[in-house]
């Protein structure tokens, strides 16, 4: 059967040359989704500032019995230091801080940003004295010498650090060279400690091994000593994560991404490659009624169809093995452009993306094809060349239920959509669109009939004869007429959806941000944060009438005590929820952003307190203790004294401002939220408040629409790499559509040879095949923009409150243009090189 399927081959080179490109291109994208995806997971990245240390702990960034991260950094006690040296094995136990600096120039003004550590983790570099002192004293630092170049500095001059609020001056004592980031400054000891974020806590310890030692083994003993601590024992590459936290906490980021457009990938290649086979089978059905009068059994045809498509698929699935790794790469530097992700994450695509891709390709093939061959190996010899020449069949019941599941899911998907909160309703819409596509697809032959039936008049009065011939073979090879029609539907609608999910979100979270921010003026400082007596200092200055501190953070709503209490220990346990959290002064507040109390009072906004939003609240009372997780992991069960209303799920937990300060990575209070005056010049304000009369240097000013464009900028940032992934998806979408009508047309010679032996003119097959394909064109941009509205509206509904998706027009006319040109020039091309054989040679040839 093998010998027959290779010499089958031979024949039938159209169909495997169409299948063949689907299946590489499918199996190359959904491979590099896969790379991206053990990428995320793995997270890792080489050390540089440690890459002496063979052992580095950390706090651990996932929450406990979740893949869920912590996004502020998790520090470790500093009392772990000492439990750490006192392990057998370890020689020194060297703990390490981040801070950020500035080095401020110009009265503070201007100033080059930089990170501090203590003197004492150079040596985990480790970093040389290039020039100067071979230490840090009391009142100097040492600088990367990469760093002094840049902002102009040698040994011996003098240098104001702006840290924690304030700007110190210190004597520049020597330069250093070393790896990793240039912008690193060496404080003395204590100064690192006193300044350090977060007080009785270090980022990391650095771990020296004794000559000799079992690392492993230390490894494992350091791990047993901090048992019961939020806490990594790292080696390898793994220490990465304890210097570049970033990969753990933004490479979630890429897990999401990539899994959900992996996902997509492996569907549009499922829905594609069963449409090229099952439409490569289909245009061999006289074949196949010959095989089966002369005898062969149904077993044959089936065992001679999977031979085929298996070797194609074979040959396909290996050399997408070589672009598909390449493929994932290009685009984590896509990421790391668009600042996604971080530029030290290391790419890994191992074993697992390559099986998952190719495997994925070979079992969507194999399935395909069998699901085609088997309608045609039942086929009773006495029907068979009745059924080659006229297809009648097309739905039975496993097609008809597998589509109402698929339809059921989408409409479920899409209730579930309209009830979210908007930042996450895209999460259910891009699912249920996949549904929506497949259910559609499943019932393709149907809905084409339905369609054309629609269109039949209106073409019939604008083409005349041609559109008459055109519409009759619509209906006579309806079932052919739907393997074309679907992959312009699948583009179209795809298309259509995906890009306008990116803008109505983006769009949604820029008028949410515009929405809550009702500062005239927002302050920062390039000294690392913002004092209270700041805050006080600017609330007395004229044309001021409100100021509140505003610290952005996240963190988890934890189980109540009653949901532990039901928890039966069968199944998975309660875990917490995710829940934004603003760190904020309460007075001020209301005027600054459009924070909205339901219940209780803000003014209680103090000390261990919080006001949750509505959809979080629910269940809770005032006056109750609610358990939480702050960013950096801390357990806190702060007391409810307000409920605040929410814009669309864009709402946060509020919090006391010098509380969440503590527990973010940078600490300190980032920003202060200015209310002006009627009638106040806000641009005057800005310069009065940041100029020669301010208390400290450093403080920057930015006004409203100056926040609300850099916001948008931003957004567009993050939306551009869901563009990318989308691109690449419709991109392959697309080439199936070409792929498809070129074979869908070509196998039609024979047809355009008779029709040119009985009188017609080639120009009278091109008017005919120009009215089919502008058929095929509207059938399947109809059924597409189907897909985008079940799609869209829920999702719509769920991020704007209102049905129409935001966006530019011009999407939808490209779109619909797209299809129209790509579809009549794929046909248009096909037909013309099918015309070019002489009608002898067409007939001799295939007779």
């Amino acid at each position: 059967m093998i010998g027959l399927a290779l010499r089958s081959l031979r024949f039938h080179k159209g169909g495997f040359i169409a299948s063949f490109i689907a299946l590489f291109f499918g199996a190359s994208i959904v491979i590099a989704c896969g790379g991206l995806l053990e990428t995320g997971v793995r997270g890792l990245a080489a050390p540089q500032r440690y890459g002496a240390a063979p052992i580095v702990v950390t706090g651990d960034q996932h929450y406990p019995g979740s893949n869920k991260v912590f996004q502020e950094r998790v520090g470790l006690d500093a009392a772990d230091v000492q439990k750490v040296a006192a392990v057998p094995g370890v020689k020194a136990a060297v703990p390490d801080v981040s801070l950020p600096v500035t080095l401020l120039r110009d009265g503070g003004k201007g100033g080059v940003p930089a990170t501090g550590h203590g003197w004492a983790s150079a040596s985990l570099g480790p970093y040389r004295v290039a020039e100067g002192a071979p230490s840090v004293a009391a009142g100097h630092v040492a600088l990367d010498s990469r760093l002094a170049a840049k902002a102009g500095l040698h040994v011996g001059d003098r240098v104001s650090l702006g840290m924690r609020g304030a700007a110190r001056p210190y004597e520049v004592a020597s330069l250093v060279n070393g790896p990793g980031d240039s912008a690193t400054v060496f404080l003395p000891d204590a100064d690192a400690t006193r300044a350090a974020p977060q007080s009785g806590e270090v980022d990391a310890i650095g771990v020296m091994t004794e000559p000799g030692a079992d690392d492993e083994q230390v490894r494992a003993e350091v791990a047993q000593a901090l048992k019961g601590a939020q806490v990594s024992v790292l080696s390898g590459d793994k220490r990465g994560r304890a210097e570049f936290p970033e990969v753990v906490t933004h490479g979630k980021n890429l897990v999401s991404m990539s899994a959900v457009f992996g996902g997509m990938a492996a569907m549009v290649t499922v829905f594609v490659v069963a449409s090229t086979l099952g439409l490569s089978i289909q245009q061999r059905q006289r074949q196949m009624a010959l095989l089966r009068a002369i005898g062969s059994t149904p077993g044959q045809v089936r065992r001679m169809i999977l031979a085929e498509t298996f070797i194609v698929a074979v040959f396909a699935t290996a050399l997408a093995c070589v672009p598909g790794p390449r493929l994932g790469e290009w685009l984590l530097g896509r990421f790391v452009d668009a600042q996604v992700v971080p530029d030290v994450m290391m790419y890994r695509s191992g074993f697992v993306p390559l099986i998952a891709g190719a495997g994925a390709a070979l079992v969507t093939a194999v399935g395909a094809a069998w699901i085609a061959a088997r309608g045609a190996a039942r086929t009773r010899p006495t029907e068979a060349l009745a059924e080659a020449a006229v297809q009648r069949r097309w739905l039975n019941w496993i097609r008809a239920l597998a589509a109402l599941l698929c339809l059921a899911g989408g409409a479920v998907l899409a209730l579930v959509t309209m009830q979210m909160d908007g930042a996450k309703a895209g999460s259910t819409a891009t699912p249920a669109a996949m549904l929506w596509a497949i259910g559609f697809g499943l019932l393709g032959p149907g809905l084409t009939k339905a369609v054309t039936a629609v269109l039949q008049w209106p073409l019939r009065a604008v083409t005349g004869f041609a559109g008459h011939l055109a519409l009759l073979n619509a209906k006579a090879r309806a079932i052919r007429m739907a393997g074309a029609v679907m992959p312009v539907m699948l583009a179209t609608g795809m298309a259509t959806a995906l890009i306008y999910l990116q803008t109505t979100q983006s769009v949604g979270a820029e008028e949410a941000f515009k929405d809550n921010l009702r500062a005239d003026v927002v302050l920062t400082s390039a000294t690392g944060g913002i004092s209270p007596s700041v805050m006080e200092w600017v609330d007395k200055q004229p044309g001021v009438t409100a100021t509140a501190a505003y610290v952005p953070s996240s963190g988890f709503l934890e189980p109540s005590k009653a949901e532990m209490a039901d928890y039966d220990g069968k199944g998975r346990a309660p875990k917490g929820t995710p829940v934004q959290i603003n760190g904020i002064s309460p007075k001020g507040i209301e005027r600054t952003t459009a924070v909205r109390v339901v219940s209780g009072s803000l003014a209680g906004l103090k000390a261990d307190t919080v006001a949750l939003p509505e959809s979080s609240a629910k269940g809770h009372k005032l006056g109750e203790r609610i358990p939480m997780r702050l960013g950096d992991g801390t357990r806190v069960e702060p007391e409810l004294v307000a409920t605040v209303g929410e814009q669309r799920g864009y709402g946060a937990a509020l919090m006391p401002s010098e509380l969440i300060a503590d527990h973010t990575t940078k600490g300190g209070v980032p920003q202060i939220l200015v209310a002006a005056a009627p009638g106040t010049d806000t641009a005057a304000l800005a310069a009065r408040l940041t100029g020669p009369g301010a208390p400290v240097p450093g403080l920057r000013a930015a006004e409203r629409a100056s926040l609300i464009s850099s916001q948008v900028k931003q957004n567009d940032t993050q939306t551009w790499v869901a563009y990318l992934l989308v691109a690449m998806v419709i991109g392959y979408a697309v080439i199936a559509l070409v792929n498809t009508l070129v074979m869908a047309t070509s196998e039609r010679r024979r047809e355009f040879t008779l029709q040119r032996l009985v009188g017609a003119t080639r120009a009278q097959v091109m008017r005919m095949m120009t009215v089919e394909a502008l058929l095929i064109a509207l059938a399947g941009t109809a059924l597409g923009m189907l897909i985008a509205v079940a799609t869209l509206v829920p999702l719509s509904s769920a991020v704007l409150d209102r049905a129409m998706p935001a966006g530019p027009p011009s999407i939808l006319i490209t779109v619909i243009a797209s299809a129209l040109v790509l579809t009549l020039g794929a046909t248009l091309l096909a037909t013309r090189i099918a015309l070019r054989t002489r009608p002898s040679a067409a007939i001799g040839s295939r007779d």
